[in-house]
């Protein structure tokens, strides 16, 4: 693991690979993240997030979530990341991401425990900057 990023886990969740392939390329550009866990849907991200509780110092920090993705959306993966074990939930912030700028979406967001911001898409450099989980 890089000392020079700011976090040593991060996860990308969003069911779009080009989105997933450029925001990887940001967050390693701007070393936020020594380690990029991606996965394109919310199912194959809690299946991860359980196999990587046995190894908790390799659980992300950040999870940047789409909203938008086919078959369990956004707050689907909310509703199963509550169930997951303690250690997850304690030790990862969620950053939801969208290109809605709804403020259903948002008041959704704003009312879950687990969410620490709400963004709009695509990430750039001065909001991965204002970061600070």
């Amino acid at each position: 693991m890089s000392s020079n990023t700011r976090y040593p886990f991060v996860m990308l969740i969003d069911d779009n690979e080009l989105d997933n392939f450029i925001n990887k390329k940001l967050l390693e550009s701007e070393q936020f993240a020594s380690t990029i866990y991606v996965n394109q849907s919310a199912h194959a991200a809690l299946e991860e997030l359980k196999k990587l509780s046995a190894t908790p110092d390799k659980l992300p920090q950040v999870i940047f979530l789409d909203i938008m993705m086919p078959n369990m959306d956004g707050f689907g993966f909310l509703e199963e990341f509550d169930k997951l074990h303690e250690n997850i939930r304690k030790t990862t912030k969620i950053i939801m991401l969208s290109t809605s700028e709804s403020f259903k979406d948002l008041n959704k967001a704003n009312q879950s425990k687990y969410v620490y911001k709400f963004l709009n898409k695509p990430l750039n450099k001065p909001v991965l900057d204002a970061i600070r989980v």
